[in-house]
Order: structure tokens, then C-alpha cells, then sequence
């Protein structure tokens, strides 16, 4: 019986390659940091190509933000839960006891690990990658327009509470893991509207912040 969720729509020849793409840190040394670096620059070649194929008369900048707004932690990790990803991480014992397989740093990260290795599975053409990456994000893809301005969450936060008049929200850096080269933020987000603070991961303390903030939103059904 094949590991892959069958909502991935690839079959992989080397089932190892999914297995390693979805091992994270914690879990050991053979883990998915190395696929996740490549499945980074790959992602963003194959959606800033669509996006030069959809958008002709799109100016730079416009491109930028459509691709930023597609590649951004969030998204992905949103991407990451609609294929079930979660149920097939490997985690080691203190992230699967905090969470770790909701966490969307740790589902961002091994879905690019994922896209990398149905890259390095399919062989050297890029076509198959391709194909199901570009089915992922399908329904975004089609929902994009050139002219609408996407805010990120930290923004969209503070512009709610501005308009009904409440409290800014307070962010505070609970916690910094690793070595200086692979730190992961934690951070809180508190708001008077919710009776507990939301913890935000990421790579930097704005990923983090913006992690926390989208929380929020989320929280607030925004």
C-alpha cells in the first residue's frame, strides 16, 4: 500500500524520496532540510513562470507580489493541509507533543521538501513537477488579478482592530531555537478580543510575527 495521500496525484517510483521529504529535523539526521532548500528555488521558478504565461502585460512589480503572495508561508501551509500532509510527517517526540504536525513552518517546509522530490523522482524534465505543482495551486492561481492589493496578515490585523476601534495587537519573541544559521522564532500575538495569545513560528522574528498574526485572523474568522 503506497505512503502518498492519494490527494498529491503523483506516484512516486522511489517512495523514499516522499518518506525523507516529509521527515522533519527533530525526527533525525536524514531529514528533509536538503529537499526543502531545493524544493524552495524550484517552487518559485514554476510559479513565477505561470504567472509570466498568465500575466502578458504584468509589470515586474505586479508579478513579484502575485508570486510572493503564492509562495509565503501561509499559503503553503494551507496547500499542505488540503493534501493531508500532516498525517504523514515524521516528527521527533517534543514537536509531536507540541503541535508540530499543524504548524504551518513545519507543513510550508515539507511541502517545498515534497516539490523537490517528485523534481529529483520524475527525472531530469521538469514536466511531471510542473503538472502537479500547477494542480495545487490550481483554484489561487485562477482567483489572481493584477490589480487587486494583497496586504499581509500583520496588516490586515491591525487595519481590523483600527476599525472597530480596539487595542493593536501586542507581539512579543517567546523563544528563539537553533544555531544561528537555523533559528526558529516563536512568538505571541495577543489581542483583547481573544482571551489567549497565539504563538506564531518561523524562520525569522517576521515570519513569526506574520505566522501569529494570520492565527489571529483566522481565530476572528477574518
Amino acid at each position: 500500500m503506497s505512503l502518498v495521500p492519494s490527494k498529491i496525484h503523483y506516484n512516486f517510483s522511489n517512495e523514499a524520496l516522499f518518506k525523507l521529504a516529509l521527515s522533519h529535523c527533530s525526527s533525525g539526521q536524514d531529514n528533509n532540510e536538503r529537499l526543502e532548500f531545493l524544493g524552495d528555488s524550484i517552487l518559485g521558478f514554476i510559479i513565477a513562470e505561470e504567472l509570466y504565461q498568465r500575466f502578458p502585460k504584468g509589470k515586474e512589480g505586479q508579478l513579484s507580489r502575485l508570486r510572493a503572495d503564492l509562495v509565503q508561508r501561509s499559503t503553503l501551509a494551507e496547500i499542505a493541509r488540503e493534501l493531508d500532509l500532516g498525517a504523514s510527517l515524521n516528527l521527533g517526540s517534543g514537536e509531536l507533543k507540541s503541535g508540530g504536525a499543524d504548524r504551518d513552518s513545519i507543513l510550508a517546509d515539507a511541502l517545498e521538501a515534497l516539490i523537490s522530490a517528485i523534481y529529483l523522482d520524475a527525472g531530469p524534465e521538469l514536466d511531471a513537477c510542473r503538472k502537479t505543482v500547477l494542480s495545487w495551486f490550481a483554484g489561487r492561481l485562477d482567483n489572481l488579478d493584477l490589480d487587486s492589493q494583497t496586504k499581509d496578515a500583520k496588516t490586515r490585523l491591525q487595519e481590523h482592530l483600527q476599525g472597530i476601534k480596539a487595542a493593536l495587537p501586542d507581539y512579543e519573541v517567546l523563544d528563539v531555537a537553533g544555531k544561528d544559521h537555523q533559528q526558529t522564532f516563536a512568538v505571541v500575538c495577543r489581542i483583547d478580543l481573544l482571551p489567549e495569545p497565539i504563538t506564531g513560528y518561523g524562520s525569522t522574528r517576521r515570519e513569526a510575527e506574520q505566522e501569529a498574526a494570520d492565527a489571529v485572523l483566522k481565530a476572528l474568522s477574518l
